[in-house]
């Protein structure tokens, strides 16, 4: 890996992170009865372009850059008799559906053990947002059973697990700001964290985009993506002025067409005072604002709530993964 955090030669796996600290040692097994309590971050893209067509495995290619944020879901975790996964508030899905489910299913596939957990997650990332949630709480769970069991993050398998999961998934085991490509999943450069920066989060209060469907429409109606090398010197020279200048998504317009909400606040959104950019995440539905202040960024929320009836949460850009504290 380069000084600027560009990967040479072969590619870890996105388990080892040089940014976060070796004090919470990964690798280490968790006291057997004990339980778990692990943080599990947000994300915006600052870049996504979509490539047009797909390949023989059906997928879309996909350039993404990411950085996780302080706006998380919490999980509690510990031994069972079997495995269990419940949410607060309640899901209106089995658990089989929920992606930590899958996360522990596929552990104990790839380690031939039995994933035997209870897990619980509180939830305070909006599913159907934009800001994957659901793969969060799968790179979490994945985390958490590397502790329980003993494994090394970095092994290979966990790479396959978490991309058999999801796109994103990889990206929450790593913690600083990072560039994907091939379907979104395959770590190819990490960068300075741009820790602290505040951001305005805003979407409707009901509804949201399917990235099934938003793919769909893209497929009919291709949006070309935005250029990717400008942002990439920008992250890694950490120009922030050049980086916020090429925020870019061109599935924006997709999620506008079916969602005509977010279009209403992306417009709102760019209007306010000291905004640096706004721009979609992901699909949708939820619409992110780099502000100058902190300050800046709640005024957005309290605005968004009282005048709109929006769902807003003002964040912060970090630097971590998921964060592990054995209780």
């Amino acid at each position: 890996m380069s000084a600027t955090g560009q990967m040479t030669g072969t590619v870890p796996n996105p388990a080892f992170d040089p940014y976060r600290a070796t004090a919470r040692a990964q690798g280490t097994i968790a006291p057997q009865g004990r339980f778990m309590l692990i943080t599990a971050p947000a994300k915006i893209n600052l870049y996504l372009g979509v490539h047009e067509g797909t390949g023989e495995d059906g997928y879309h290619r996909v350039d993404t850059v990411m950085t996780t944020l302080d706006l998380t879901d919490t999980l509690a975790i510990a031994p069972s008799d079997r495995l269990m996964v419940k949410t607060v508030p309640e899901a209106d899905f089995p658990q089989e559906s929920n992606t930590a489910y899958k996360a522990a299913v596929a552990m104990g596939k790839a380690f031939d053990r039995e994933p035997n957990f209870a897990i619980l997650i509180d939830k305070h990332i909006p599913i159907r947002a934009g800001l994957g949630g659901p793969s969060t709480d799968a790179a979490a769970t994945i985390m958490g059973i590397c502790r329980y069991w003993g494994v090394d993050p970095r092994d290979g398998r966990i790479d396959a697990v978490a991309r058999s999961i999801g796109a994103d998934v990889p990206f929450f085991l790593y913690g600083p700001p990072a560039h994907l490509d091939g379907r979104g999943d395959r770590m190819s450069e990490l960068f300075r964290p741009l820790t602290g920066t505040p951001v305005a989060l805003v979407k409707p209060m009901t509804g949201g985009v399917s990235t099934v469907e938003a793919y769909r429409r893209f497929d009919e109606a291709p949006v070309a993506s935005g250029p990717l090398e400008p942002m990439l010197e920008a992250m890694r020279s950490h120009d922030e002025q050049a980086i916020f200048e090429h925020v870019s998504n061109n599935l924006a317009p997709i999620a506008r067409e079916l969602c005509p909400q977010i279009g209403e606040i992306v417009d709102w959104m760019r209007e306010q005072p000291d905004v640096r950019a706004v721009d979609v995440c992901g699909s949708g539905a939820t619409v992110f604002a780099v502000c100058n202040t902190q300050m800046a960024a709640e005024k957005i929320g309290i605005a968004a709530m009282k005048e709109h009836g929006w769902w807003a949460q003002a964040a912060k850009m970090e630097k971590t993964g998921p964060i592990i504290a054995v209780g």
